[in-house]
Protein backbone atom coordinates (compact mmCIF):
# COMPACT_ATOMS: atom_id res chain seq x y z
CA UNK A 1 0.00 0.00 0.00
CA UNK A 2 1.40 3.86 -0.89
CA UNK A 3 2.16 5.89 1.87
CA UNK A 4 3.66 9.25 0.21
CA UNK A 5 5.64 11.87 2.41
CA UNK A 6 5.27 15.39 0.22
CA UNK A 7 8.42 17.43 1.20
CA UNK A 8 6.31 20.40 0.72
CA UNK A 9 6.10 24.43 1.18
CA UNK A 10 5.58 25.41 -2.55
CA UNK A 11 2.60 26.46 -4.44
CA UNK A 12 3.93 23.07 -7.00
CA UNK A 13 3.65 21.00 -3.67
CA UNK A 14 0.29 22.34 -2.82
CA UNK A 15 -1.13 21.58 -6.43
CA UNK A 16 0.22 17.74 -6.33
CA UNK A 17 -1.37 17.55 -2.61
CA UNK A 18 -5.04 18.25 -4.17
CA UNK A 19 -4.40 15.88 -6.68
CA UNK A 20 -2.75 12.99 -4.16
CA UNK A 21 -5.95 13.91 -2.03
CA UNK A 22 -8.20 13.21 -4.85
CA UNK A 23 -6.68 10.31 -5.88
CA UNK A 24 -7.29 8.56 -2.49
CA UNK A 25 -3.52 8.34 -2.15
CA UNK A 26 -2.62 7.96 1.64
CA UNK A 27 0.39 10.96 2.02
CA UNK A 28 1.47 13.30 4.72
CA UNK A 29 2.36 16.97 3.56
CA UNK A 30 5.43 18.50 5.82
CA UNK A 31 6.27 21.69 5.98
CA UNK A 32 10.22 23.02 7.37
CA UNK A 33 7.80 25.77 9.56
CA UNK A 34 9.90 28.74 8.50
CA UNK A 35 6.26 30.10 7.76
CA UNK A 36 4.23 31.16 10.45
CA UNK A 37 1.14 30.93 9.00
CA UNK A 38 1.28 28.00 6.35
CA UNK A 39 -1.23 27.25 4.11
CA UNK A 40 -3.67 24.35 4.81
CA UNK A 41 -3.50 21.16 2.37
CA UNK A 42 -6.06 18.80 2.16
CA UNK A 43 -3.84 16.27 3.32
CA UNK A 44 -2.41 15.21 7.10
CA UNK A 45 0.10 18.03 7.95
CA UNK A 46 3.17 18.16 9.67
CA UNK A 47 5.36 21.02 10.97
CA UNK A 48 8.69 21.54 11.28
CA UNK A 49 12.25 19.61 10.49
CA UNK A 50 13.62 16.19 11.04
CA UNK A 51 16.66 16.25 12.59
CA UNK A 52 18.96 15.66 10.28
CA UNK A 53 19.25 12.65 7.80
CA UNK A 54 18.87 10.18 10.94
CA UNK A 55 15.72 11.49 11.91
CA UNK A 56 14.41 11.80 8.50
CA UNK A 57 15.21 8.22 7.67
CA UNK A 58 13.49 6.83 11.25
CA UNK A 59 10.53 8.85 10.34
CA UNK A 60 10.50 7.05 6.86
CA UNK A 61 10.64 3.87 8.88
CA UNK A 62 8.49 4.78 11.95
CA UNK A 63 5.47 6.31 9.22
CA UNK A 64 5.74 3.41 6.79
CA UNK A 65 6.65 6.00 4.50
CA UNK A 66 6.64 4.35 0.99
CA UNK A 67 7.35 7.08 -1.39
CA UNK A 68 9.07 10.40 -0.71
CA UNK A 69 8.31 13.73 -3.20
CA UNK A 70 10.52 16.24 -2.55
CA UNK A 71 8.57 19.52 -3.54
CA UNK A 72 10.27 22.05 -1.49
CA UNK A 73 11.98 24.91 -3.02
CA UNK A 74 14.67 25.13 -5.26
CA UNK A 75 17.08 26.26 -2.72
CA UNK A 76 16.36 23.94 0.08
CA UNK A 77 19.39 22.36 -0.53
CA UNK A 78 20.09 20.91 2.67
CA UNK A 79 16.81 19.24 2.93
CA UNK A 80 17.22 17.80 -0.51
CA UNK A 81 20.05 16.64 0.69
CA UNK A 82 18.82 15.22 3.88
CA UNK A 83 16.21 13.43 1.65
CA UNK A 84 18.32 12.25 -0.78
CA UNK A 85 20.60 10.27 1.42
CA UNK A 86 17.49 9.07 3.99
CA UNK A 87 16.20 7.53 0.88
CA UNK A 88 19.27 5.33 -0.07
CA UNK A 89 19.55 4.53 3.68
CA UNK A 90 15.81 3.21 4.03
CA UNK A 91 15.52 2.01 0.35
CA UNK A 92 12.69 4.54 -0.41
CA UNK A 93 11.36 5.63 -4.05
CA UNK A 94 12.26 9.33 -4.09
CA UNK A 95 11.24 12.10 -7.14
CA UNK A 96 11.95 15.65 -6.78
CA UNK A 97 9.03 18.21 -8.30
CA UNK A 98 11.17 21.04 -9.31
CA UNK A 99 10.20 23.68 -11.36
CA UNK A 100 12.54 24.70 -14.40
CA UNK A 101 14.87 27.38 -13.57
CA UNK A 102 14.41 30.75 -16.21
CA UNK A 103 16.04 31.31 -18.84
CA UNK A 104 17.47 34.99 -19.32
CA UNK A 105 15.85 36.73 -22.65
CA UNK A 106 18.05 39.33 -25.18
CA UNK A 107 16.11 41.76 -23.10
CA UNK A 108 17.18 41.06 -19.83
CA UNK A 109 20.23 42.17 -17.59
CA UNK A 110 21.38 39.84 -15.27
CA UNK A 111 24.30 39.93 -13.33
CA UNK A 112 24.58 35.70 -12.69
CA UNK A 113 26.63 34.77 -9.22
CA UNK A 114 27.11 31.70 -7.34
CA UNK A 115 25.83 32.60 -3.84
CA UNK A 116 24.52 35.14 -1.22
CA UNK A 117 28.17 36.68 -0.64
CA UNK A 118 29.02 37.29 -4.66
CA UNK A 119 25.42 38.83 -4.75
CA UNK A 120 26.05 41.34 -2.21
CA UNK A 121 29.70 42.06 -4.17
CA UNK A 122 28.08 42.85 -7.67
CA UNK A 123 26.20 45.38 -6.07
CA UNK A 124 27.60 48.88 -6.61
CA UNK A 125 29.43 51.24 -4.18
CA UNK A 126 27.64 53.84 -4.42
CA UNK A 127 23.92 53.84 -3.10
CA UNK A 128 21.46 52.06 -4.94
CA UNK A 129 17.51 51.64 -4.10
CA UNK A 130 18.01 47.29 -4.21
CA UNK A 131 14.80 44.99 -4.01
CA UNK A 132 15.81 41.73 -2.21
CA UNK A 133 13.48 39.22 -3.45
CA UNK A 134 15.49 36.82 -1.37
CA UNK A 135 13.30 35.60 1.78
CA UNK A 136 14.00 36.58 5.01
CA UNK A 137 16.63 33.71 6.37
CA UNK A 138 19.41 35.55 3.48
CA UNK A 139 19.77 38.91 3.87
CA UNK A 140 22.25 39.22 6.68
CA UNK A 141 24.88 39.39 3.92
CA UNK A 142 23.64 42.64 2.76
CA UNK A 143 24.52 44.28 5.98
CA UNK A 144 28.17 44.85 4.58
CA UNK A 145 26.36 46.93 2.22
CA UNK A 146 24.66 49.59 4.35
CA UNK A 147 24.70 52.65 1.55
CA UNK A 148 21.58 50.96 -0.25
CA UNK A 149 17.93 51.44 1.22
CA UNK A 150 16.71 47.79 0.64
CA UNK A 151 13.62 46.74 0.14
CA UNK A 152 12.10 43.98 1.04
CA UNK A 153 8.79 41.18 0.67
CA UNK A 154 8.74 38.75 3.26
CA UNK A 155 5.25 36.45 3.83
CA UNK A 156 5.20 37.16 7.53
CA UNK A 157 6.19 40.28 10.03
CA UNK A 158 9.70 40.09 11.24
CA UNK A 159 9.94 38.49 14.36
CA UNK A 160 13.18 39.87 14.91
CA UNK A 161 15.55 43.10 14.25
CA UNK A 162 16.34 43.48 10.96
CA UNK A 163 20.34 43.44 10.31
CA UNK A 164 19.84 47.02 8.36
CA UNK A 165 17.17 49.83 8.21
CA UNK A 166 14.40 48.76 5.54
CA UNK A 167 11.23 48.96 3.64
CA UNK A 168 9.63 45.82 4.48
CA UNK A 169 6.74 44.44 2.41
CA UNK A 170 4.39 41.85 4.02
CA UNK A 171 2.37 40.00 1.33
CA UNK A 172 1.54 36.46 0.03
CA UNK A 173 2.43 35.60 -3.76
CA UNK A 174 1.99 35.37 -6.60
CA UNK A 175 1.98 38.68 -8.04
CA UNK A 176 1.20 40.12 -10.95
CA UNK A 177 3.35 42.40 -13.84
CA UNK A 178 1.35 45.36 -13.10
CA UNK A 179 2.12 45.09 -9.52
CA UNK A 180 5.59 44.13 -9.57
CA UNK A 181 5.87 47.44 -11.97
CA UNK A 182 3.99 49.54 -9.44
CA UNK A 183 5.88 48.42 -6.59
CA UNK A 184 8.94 48.93 -8.17
CA UNK A 185 8.01 52.40 -9.60
CA UNK A 186 6.61 53.83 -6.50
CA UNK A 187 9.89 52.87 -4.24
CA UNK A 188 12.42 54.07 -7.64
CA UNK A 189 13.92 50.57 -7.25
CA UNK A 190 17.01 50.81 -9.18
CA UNK A 191 18.54 46.61 -9.31
CA UNK A 192 16.80 43.59 -7.94
CA UNK A 193 18.31 40.26 -5.97
CA UNK A 194 16.36 37.40 -6.63
CA UNK A 195 16.68 33.57 -6.42
CA UNK A 196 16.37 31.45 -9.78
CA UNK A 197 13.56 29.40 -8.44
CA UNK A 198 11.69 29.27 -11.86
CA UNK A 199 8.12 28.65 -12.16
CA UNK A 200 5.24 31.40 -12.73
CA UNK A 201 4.34 32.77 -9.42
CA UNK A 202 7.75 34.97 -8.42
CA UNK A 203 8.61 35.76 -12.17
CA UNK A 204 6.49 38.86 -12.23
CA UNK A 205 9.46 40.99 -10.42
CA UNK A 206 11.95 39.43 -13.30
CA UNK A 207 9.23 40.69 -16.22
CA UNK A 208 9.00 43.87 -14.39
CA UNK A 209 12.71 44.18 -14.47
CA UNK A 210 13.08 43.36 -18.34
CA UNK A 211 10.32 45.80 -19.05
CA UNK A 212 11.80 48.87 -17.33
CA UNK A 213 15.67 47.87 -17.91
CA UNK A 214 16.52 47.30 -14.57
CA UNK A 215 19.67 44.79 -13.37
CA UNK A 216 19.29 41.66 -11.59
CA UNK A 217 21.68 40.17 -9.45
CA UNK A 218 20.48 36.11 -10.19
CA UNK A 219 21.58 33.98 -7.60
CA UNK A 220 22.24 30.15 -9.21
CA UNK A 221 20.40 27.15 -7.84
CA UNK A 222 22.87 24.87 -5.39
CA UNK A 223 24.07 21.72 -6.73
CA UNK A 224 22.56 18.73 -5.74
CA UNK A 225 22.78 15.17 -5.32
CA UNK A 226 21.75 13.31 -8.77
CA UNK A 227 17.94 12.28 -8.56
CA UNK A 228 14.86 11.60 -10.17
CA UNK A 229 13.08 15.04 -11.05
CA UNK A 230 10.39 16.01 -12.86
CA UNK A 231 8.35 19.42 -13.40
CA UNK A 232 5.06 18.69 -12.99
CA UNK A 233 2.18 16.97 -10.74
CA UNK A 234 0.90 14.75 -13.31
CA UNK A 235 4.36 13.08 -13.63
CA UNK A 236 4.54 12.25 -10.12
CA UNK A 237 1.42 10.98 -10.39
CA UNK A 238 1.92 8.63 -12.93
CA UNK A 239 5.33 7.96 -10.79
CA UNK A 240 2.79 6.90 -8.20
CA UNK A 241 1.28 4.44 -10.50
CA UNK A 242 -1.93 6.88 -11.27
CA UNK A 243 -2.79 7.91 -14.27
CA UNK A 244 -4.43 11.05 -13.02
CA UNK A 245 -4.09 14.30 -14.63
CA UNK A 246 -4.28 17.93 -14.01
CA UNK A 247 -7.48 19.26 -15.15
CA UNK A 248 -8.74 15.94 -16.56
Amino acid sequence: MTRALILGGTADASLLAAEIARAGIEAVYSYGGRTRTPADQPLPTRIGGFGGVSGLADYIRREGITHMIDATHPFAAEMSRNAVEACAETGTPLIALERAPWNKMPEDHWIEVADLNAAVAALPASPAQVFLAIGRQHIAPFAAKPQHVYTLRFVDPPEAPLPFAADVIVSRGPFTLDAELETMRARDISWIVARNSGGDGARAKIDAARELGLPVVMISRPELPERRRVESAAEVMHWLGHRTCLGA
